[in-house]
């Protein structure tokens, strides 16, 4: 162990306001009997409940809800879920295929990263517009210092999750968020400024709503790193059903190179 030694305080029993279990007895969640008072919980609700020490209205868990049914694609090609299929393939244990595809799920240009920035930049958008600083301002700001992410996507710059997002937040009547109405502005911005390339994509729309429901950059992360979790289990049961090692396998003569000729090793 490195780093100054924890203060003395810390060296006495562990003391935790978020909860414990007295085996045989009871188990406490965040001030409340887990078995008692909690065992009607909605999943999502103990979960974000667990994460911020807020107890959410239903019409938000079901809007959670939606944020991860709808992007929970069981599509081995992606890049988290192709984790999970290898580790499946590789016939390693059901717990380390999860946990790898979740660790890669933090992706720094995709994922839990761009997660961050940007709840982070409707944070701070929602304050500098709240004291009176054109949105037009903010971004141009924005844009000569770093990247606004979550606007722009490889491949197609349609993002298909965002019709029926945009049908469940209207319906659930979580439209007229502040920062969720900033992320059309911003949307509107970024195009009028000829780069249509930059349209909203889920990360943006999903970042504005947990900002609306009070969510930090942290508390944000948490909730957001297992919204693909669903789309996992398949790949890793249908790579399962294959012979071991089989997935995605690729033999030498399949690979396309275009480098240095072979070598005599002679």
């Amino acid at each position: 162990m490195t780093g100054r030694p924890p203060p003395a305080a810390q060296a006495a029993p562990f003391r935790t306001r978020v909860g414990a279990c007295w085996p045989g007895s009871r188990a406490v969640f965040r001030g409340a009997d887990l078995h008692a008072e909690l065992a009607d919980l909605d999943w999502m609700a103990l979960y974000v409940f667990g994460i911020t020490g807020r107890r959410f209205a239903p019409a938000a868990v079901r809007l959670l809800h939606a944020i991860w049914v709808l992007t929970s694609y069981p599509d081995a090609r992606l890049w988290n879920n192709r984790v999970a299929a290898l580790a499946g393939s590789a016939r390693s244990t059901s717990v380390l295929a999860l946990s790898g595809a979740v660790a890669v799920t933090e992706a720094g240009i995709f994922g839990g990263g761009p997660g961050i920035r940007a709840i982070d930049f409707f944070r701070r958008a929602g304050v500098a517009t709240a004291a009176g600083m054109p949105l037009r301002d903010f971004v141009g700001a924005e844009l000569e210092s770093r990247r606004i992410y979550g606007y722009g996507r490889p491949i197609n710059i349609l993002d298909e999750r965002l019709p029926a997002l945009q049908a469940k937040v209207a319906a659930l009547g979580f439209d007229g968020g502040r920062h969720y109405r900033l992320a059309f502005e911003v949307e509107r911005l970024l195009v009028e400024e000829h780069k249509p390339f930059l349209k909203m994509n889920y990360a943006a729309a999903t970042a504005a709503l947990a900002a609306d429901l009070g969510f930090t950059p942290r508390e944000y992360h948490l909730f957001n790193i297992l919204k693909t979790l669903a789309g996992m289990p398949p790949c890793i049961m249908e790579a399962t059903e294959q012979p071991a090692g089989t997935v995605f396998a690729t033999p030498c003569a399949g690979v396309t190179y275009g480098g240095p000729p072979p070598r005599r090793w002679d």
